[in-house]
């Protein structure tokens, strides 16, 4: 069963190559930020992750100027979630003829921006409004 993001505008990057655990941190300091502080948050971290959750960032953005903000660095991160995605999983030699599992770990990155708002209701709010929208 697929989640869906209640929030309007949201991109995702699915099966990025590091581990969620490694992107968690990263998405734990932009989340409820207003998104141009999130990006300059972003662009002076040194982690690889912040380089993967920087152009999600951009890419829920140029959503969100696409459906019609006229200022998408006022909306604010409403929503940064990092999850488990597929591992590769390799076998390394071992002494005395064993094996031991390597785990090559992935994540899905979701981004979701909303209006302030929307942030303050809530996702409930969020999704009843975009069910209403629909119709």
């Amino acid at each position: 069963m697929k989640t869906q993001s209640p929030y309007p505008y949201k991109a995702s990057h699915r099966f990025a190559r590091m581990s969620v655990l490694k992107v968690r941190k990263i998405l734990d300091l932009i989340r409820g930020k207003y998104a141009d502080e999130a990006m300059q948050i972003l662009k002076y971290l040194p982690h690889r992750g912040a380089r993967y959750t920087e152009k999600v960032l951009k890419s829920a953005m140029a959503n969100a100027e696409d459906q019609g903000v006229r200022n998408p660095g006022d909306l604010i991160v409403a929503d940064a979630r990092g999850d488990g995605a597929a591992m590769f999983k390799r076998l390394m030699p071992r002494a005395r003829g064993m094996a031991h599992l390597i785990r090559r770990r992935s994540c899905h990155i979701t981004i979701g921006l909303a209006d302030l708002e929307t942030a303050l209701a809530g996702p409930e709010a969020a999704r009843r409004m975009a069910e209403d929208d629909g119709e």
